[in-house]
This record gives C-alpha cells, sequence and structure tokens, in this order.
C-alpha cells in the first residue's frame, strides 16, 4: 500500500521553504533506482559529516566528484575491460553514477580511496551573517521622552 502526500496546501501559506517542501515531495514519491555502489552516510562532528562509497575495483582517474550548489555527483566509469572469458562475474565493474542533495552552505572537505572505499568529507560552514548574534538592549535613559496628551471630556448632568 502506497501513501502520497499532498503538500500543495504549505505551498500556499508559506515562503521561502518551496525546497524543502519539493525535497519532501521528491522523497514521498517512489521510484525505482539503483542502489550501486552500497554507500554510509555518518556524522563526525557537530557541523561535520562523511560519505563512504564502497568502490572496489575503481581506481583513482575512473572516479569523478562534482559539487554544484547544492548537488554532489559522484560517478564512476570504467576505462579498460579485461577481454578474458569469465566463468563468473560476482564484481560490478559498471558504470554508475549517484547523487546526493545537500543542505545550504555545505561544501566538499576533501575525498580519499583507501581499499575500495571513497571517503567523501563534508563540511556545514555557516556564514558569518547567517550565525545568530546577540542585540544590546538600550536603557530607557537614551530613548527621548513622549509627551502624552489626555483628552478631558465634559461631564453632563443627567
Amino acid at each position: 500500500m502506497s501513501t502520497t502526500f499532498d503538500f500543495s496546501p504549505l505551498f500556499r501559506s508559506s515562503i521561502g521553504f518551496d525546497r524543502m517542501l519539493n525535497a519532501l515531495e521528491s522523497a514521498s514519491r517512489v521510484e525505482s533506482f539503483d542502489n550501486w555502489p552500497p554507500y554510509d552516510i555518518a556524522k563526525t562532528g557537530e557541523d561535520d559529516y562523511r560519505l563512504t562509497l564502497a568502490v572496489a575495483g575503481f581506481s583513482q582517474d575512473e572516479l569523478t566528484i562534482t559539487q554544484e550548489r547544492n548537488m554532489l555527483l559522484v560517478s564512476g566509469q570504467k576505462t579498460g575491460q579485461a577481454d578474458a572469458e569469465y566463468l563468473h562475474r560476482g564484481i560490478a565493474g559498471r558504470s554508475f553514477q549517484r547523487r546526493f542533495e545537500l543542505a545550504d552552505h555545505m561544501r566538499v572537505d576533501g575525498a580519499n580511496l583507501v581499499n575500495g572505499l571513497l571517503t567523501i568529507d563534508l563540511k556545514r560552514e555557516i556564514p558569518e551573517e547567517m550565525k545568530p548574534r546577540r542585540i544590546e538592549i538600550a536603557t530607557s535613559e537614551a530613548l527621548p521622552k513622549v509627551e502624552t496628551k489626555q483628552i478631558e471630556t465634559e461631564k453632563q448632568a443627567a
């Protein structure tokens, strides 16, 4: 049984959340997709993440990592295929392309390939102008005094 959510009422009453709502809407759609190569996502610090992909059989020259705005694209393309006749082929050597949606202000801090594991370190760097800041509260002595006028009413005898 599949459940679909309609996020259109939220579009009418929210401003600036359209990316988040689009991400929720696309995540709720059931799509058949290739889940190779397998990967892990780990949080290594308050603003640090590590993405690890199992890319056994790929060399450093056959892998490409590209970051465009809020999208991380990891792809692998095998260059040379052996002309051997395989009796059994269990090691996947097919080309792949993996996309990861990144939050705002995420950047790739580095990548490393060791023992068939491609490790990509990600870091969230919030710009200084977007970080919370404390606002000083002025004292009442600094504000000019405002005169208040009192409205007088006449009393009428009944």
